[in-house]
């Protein structure tokens, strides 16, 4: 004789694990990295209305030992919104390098372990 109120969920069982399952597919959507890589894109997107980069790569000079003067004073001599959103995406990069690396980090230690 089997039992199959054993099996049968509640219709609050039913509800709650509905959500666990939407929460667990969301999880990667709204993850700080991923909220991370958008803000990345979107600064980068900003950046290309306000300003015509091929032409500052164009004017940079071939020198390597000039291109942090240059840079800087081509950061300098920008709008305000330009700049806001330059720091903006180093920020994130640096935010998405982090995160990258922490992963990197806990898959080669699983599998180091596994």
């Amino acid at each position: 004789m089997t039992n199959n109120s054993m099996n049968d969920q509640s219709p609050i069982e039913r509800v709650v694990m509905r959500r666990v399952r939407r929460i667990r597919a969301l999880r990667p959507i709204v993850s700080s990295g991923a909220l991370a890589a958008l803000v990345f894109t979107g600064a980068l997107w900003g950046i290309g209305r306000e300003v015509w980069v091929a032409r500052v790569l164009e004017n940079a000079p071939h020198n390597v030992d000039m291109l942090p003067q240059f840079y800087l004073a081509a950061f300098d001599h920008t709008r305000l919104i330009v700049q806001a959103l330059t720091l903006l995406t180093l920020a994130s990069l640096i935010y998405l390098a982090r995160e990258t690396a922490r992963g990197l980090s806990v898959a080669l230690t699983t599998l180091k372990h596994n």
